[in-house]
């Protein structure tokens, strides 16, 4: 014990004198961070009030200036605004402005960051932003920002890193007590010798005298209990450190082995086209089948989907089952085939014109229509049929894909009772009053409910659907374990926010980022200084393609600057053309694009380069790797997968990610530039604000952003369904064994 203390003392100072000699680092840290982020602030409300000021400048009435800079200051931070039309001319500003700012010395308040003052009610951040007028070419706008906040921060950031201290100080200073109290009695040794069995092996006996006695009584269930906790979790443990498709092979291998597992989604993994004499397979360029592939490969598995390439019939055996990959078959293709009429009213009438409008609350109008419903019904119930001709056990695993099978759940556990269900609504889940649109709402949740498991993107969307069957439904929310009680029978409602392979295809980033640079701006005809901005969608209204072209309108007008020396490579693959809304709105985009093309393209440089077109996933990385900046501007999305795509891209850590509030991606990647798609003006001032970011805050915001990606990537949004699915199956069995089943076990939440 002597000894002890003697260590102890000296690491207690020792840590105390650490600490106090890391809090002035930290202090000078933090106010660097929030000096930077108060001028990007205000730099983002000069480029808001420019417009309106200039009104209020236009009526000469110092009333009304007043006013206006008054309620700009109402800001809980913003202390105070002045508007200087000339270095000669007094200041216009609002109450509190500073006696010590004038307008002829601003020149001692300008700064890259701005400045800081000092006054007798506190520290203020003070910034100079140009603000020119046809009458005030000279004109500055100043911000005064009050740093009040900082102090207190401060003073808390060194309260807690004082109580770290202490606290590992407390910490390592019990363990050292710990372990020489053990090592003095020998405790230690007896403890490791019982651990590794060496207690009980007749070919490697410990000397009676080494043995602790009062460990022989628990000996034996303390091996027991670590042989089985080794067996059990030490491959989930040390696979999830690493999320990849071989982790996902080795849990699904230990949790699920053997298990009937099957996969229904409308679009199938490969298709098969017919080229001259030839069959090509493709692969779609889908997030679904990215994300289920590597499932079905470990599990051998059957895969349901619609057949829909030319030479599907072709290839497919006497029971329409055709096995793939086709270079090393792992499991089986299910082909289901539609009529024409079929296909209309299900995938293109009720799927399409129905749900994905009423989902995405885009302001284009669900049409609903009885004969629509009626293939729904039909094509939902031939694959109900097809998930129960596949199962070649009572209980099977079933995953259904999305909003065109809302009714496939209930229908598969009416032929299937003992089956596990796991549902994913990839699209986002409206509130309740959008929801009561649809003529067959309670139907659609009913069938639903026929999940054990059923996830969305975001907490959001499971909040509204939890909301929406509170409304419409006669069933049971316990809104604590987040489940859904309907006929005796619960779903747990969960949150699995989907992602991208990690890490990407090597193929992708195969070409260095300057190369794709030159060649990108060489095929375009575009000079070599022009800075590139990209998006690539589906020419869909609910990825807001329309408002991302008049954001860009409006950078030119409020920048003309950027004129010339700008341009927006759009890329919009067609989709669902024979609808008459997505033919409006293809028309829609053309002509804005060219409307801002003829206004702007004087300068030889087209502010829009509009693709139409499919593009190659390999084409598609290589527009990533040589933009500036990726916008993502949809009105209402499940989660967006273009945002992680652009990150996994930039593996030089560059560039910048301008990201609707309305994805769910949004909520994942707060180092993006986040943005409210209907203010343009907002959009304008994020895309001049990406344009100038400089290089060392673009790897600072984008190694976040793939720190994030790599971690939670697709394998690990299919691992945790798969094993919650295991979760689930197991406890059943336990309650089975029992005789207390009374209901499907939930998991925890």
């Amino acid at each position: 014990m002597p000894l002890a203390l003697r260590f102890i003392l000296p690491l207690l100072i020792v840590l105390a004198a650490f600490a106090y000699a890391v809090m002035p680092v930290v202090d000078k840290l933090t106010m660097r961070w929030f000096v930077r982020d108060l001028d990007v602030r205000a730099t983002l409300i000069a480029t808001t009030v420019q417009v309106p000021l200039e009104d209020e400048l236009a009526t000469r009435s110092a009333v009304r200036i007043n006013d206006f800079l008054n309620r700009i200051s109402r800001d809980e931070r913003l202390f105070a605004v002045g508007y200087c039309p000339a270095p000669a001319s007094r200041a216009v500003a609002s109450r509190y402005f500073p006696a010590e700012i004038h307008c002829s010395d601003l020149s001692l308040w300008e700064g890259e960051n701005g400045q800081l003052l000092d006054t007798p009610s506190g520290p203020l951040h003070v910034s100079v932003k140009p603000l020119i007028t046809a009458d005030a070419p000279d004109g500055r706008l100043v911000l005064v920002h009050d740093m009040s906040f900082f102090a207190r921060r401060s003073e808390e950031t060194r309260r807690y890193i004082f109580y770290f201290f202490i606290g590992l100080a407390l910490s390592v200073s019990l363990i050292t007590v710990i372990v020489a109290q053990f090592a003095w009695r020998g405790w230690v040794q007896g403890m490791r010798s019982l651990l590794q069995g060496a207690g009980h092996s007749r070919h490697n006996p410990v000397p009676p005298a080494k043995v602790v006695p009062e460990f022989k009584p628990i000996a034996r269930d303390l091996q027991r209990l670590i042989r089985d906790l080794q067996s059990e979790y030490r491959a989930r443990d040390e696979s999830q450190l690493t999320w990849t498709p071989d982790t996902l092979r080795a849990i699904l291998h230990s949790e699920l082995r053997g298990e009937n597992i099957i996969v229904v989604s409308n679009r199938e993994p490969y298709i098969h086209e017919r080229r001259g004499d030839a069959i090509e397979v493709q692969r779609p360029a889908s997030g679904l089948v990215t994300a289920l592939e590597p499932i079905m490969r470990a599990c051998s598995g059957t895969w349901i989907a619609q057949g829909s390439g030319s030479a599907d019939r072709a290839v497919v055996d006497g029971r329409d089952h055709v096995p793939v990959p086709p270079e090393r078959p792992a499991y089986e293709i299910r082909r289901i085939w539609l009529s024409q009429e079929e296909e209309q009213g299900y995938y293109y009438g009720f799927a399409n014109e129905g749900l994905w409008p009423l989902c995405h609350i885009a302001h284009v109008r669900p049409v609903f229509r009885s004969s629509d419903w009626n293939y729904y019904q039909e094509v939902n119930r031939r694959f109900a049929e097809a998930v129960v001709a596949e199962s070649t056990t009572k209980d099977p695993i079933v995953l259904v894909q999305d909003y065109h099978f809302a009714l496939l759940p209930r229908m598969i556990r009416e032929a299937l009772p003992e089956a596990t269900i796991i549902a994913f609504w990839h699209i986002p889940w409206p509130n309740p009053e959008d929801f009561a649109i649809c003529p067959w709402r309670e139907e659609i949740l009913t069938g639903m409910l026929g999940s054990s498991i059923l996830g969305f993107h975001t907490q959001f969307h499971c909040n509204n659907f939890v909301d929406t069957v509170d409304r419409f439904l006669e069933a049971r929310v316990d809104r604590e374990s987040f489940t859904v009680t309907l006929g005796g029978k619960a779903t747990a409602v969960r949150r699995y926010p989907i992602s991208i392979a990690w890490p990407p295809d090597p193929a992708m980033v195969a070409v260095p980022v300057p190369r794709c640079r030159e060649e990108i701006r060489r095929r375009e005809g575009l000079p070599m200084e022009t800075a590139i901005g990209f998006g690539v969608d589906r020419l869909d209204y609910t990825k807001g393609i329309l408002e991302r072209l008049r954001a860009i309108e409006r950078l030119l007008e409020l920048k003309p600057e950027w004129i010339g020396r700008f341009c927006f490579i759009q890329v919009a693959a067609p989709s669902r053309s024979s609808i008459d809304e997505y033919q409006h709105h293809e028309a829609e985009v053309r002509a804005q694009a060219a409307q801002i093309n003829e206004r702007f393209g004087g300068g030889g440089v087209p502010p829009i380069v509009l693709r139409i077109e499919h593009h190659e996933p390999e084409d598609v990385y290589r527009y990533y790797r040589a933009a500036e900046l990726c916008f993502v501007s949809s009105l209402h999305d499940g989660m967006n997968l273009v945002a992680k795509e652009f990150i996994a891209a930039r593996d030089d850590e560059q560039g910048v990610l301008i990201l609707s509030q309305f994805t769910g991606a949004a909520r994942e990647l707060p180092e993006a530039l986040i943005v409210n798609p209907y203010d343009i003006d907002q959009c304008a001032a994020a895309l001049h604000l990406a344009l100038t970011m400089p290089a060392d805050e673009q790897r600072d915001r984008m190694r976040l952003m793939r720190g994030l990606v790599s971690e939670f990537n697709v394998y690990r949004w299919a691992g945790r369904m798969l094993l919650d699915a295991a979760i689930m199956r197991r406890r059943g069995r336990l309650l089975d064994k029992d005789g207390e089943q009374t209901a499907p076990a939930t998991l925890p939440t």
